[in-house]
């Protein structure tokens, strides 16, 4: 399978809801240039409010079933009639705040690229604050480069709701 997957998540609370810590919480990028691996590979990128939202990154090289994300939700991929089938499973620990139905699989042609993006809202166990969490999956079928993802994806998928 030659499929790459970038993970960008990017997580705050309450503090960057407004205001300076805002501003920086939004110029957080939703894509960075890949690493010098050949596909199959996954590139997860973490960034959160207790770092100053500065990128902390990993990637592994090889094939699997399911690419994890930093946090719960997977992705499957699978190829059927010269097309990558995309799936994403979210996490069921955090509110999807106006969508109740979620989109199907998404079917890649080589040379394509997928933008998926989906955010959060969580409860904190033990204090009961709110956390929120912004994950875009960026998936490419086919030869990469290494800017590839910091381009304009050829499919988007927005499950993007409004978290108050």
């Amino acid at each position: 399978m030659d499929a790459v997957v970038q993970w960008v998540c990017t997580s705050w609370t309450k503090k960057s809801r407004g205001g300076a810590e805002a501003a920086r919480r939004n110029a957080a990028p939703i894509a960075f240039p890949l690493p010098a691996l050949t596909a199959p590979f996954t590139h997860v990128v973490r960034m959160g409010e207790e770092t100053g939202f500065e990128p902390r990154c990993e990637a592994w090289e090889g094939e699997r079933e399911k690419a994890p994300s930093p946090l719960d939700s997977t992705v499957r991929l699978d190829v059927a009639e010269d097309r990558l089938r995309v799936k994403l499973e979210t996490t069921q620990f955090g509110r999807r705040s106006g969508r109740p139905r979620r989109p199907p699989a998404y079917r890649l042609a080589r040379g394509e690229w997928l933008r998926w993006q989906v955010n959060y809202r969580f409860t904190g166990f033990r204090s009961g604050n709110w956390h929120y969490r912004l994950d875009t999956l960026n998936v490419a079928y086919g030869p990469v480069t290494p800017e590839l993802f910091l381009g304009t994806p050829t499919h988007a998928i927005d499950e993007l709701g409004f978290l108050r």
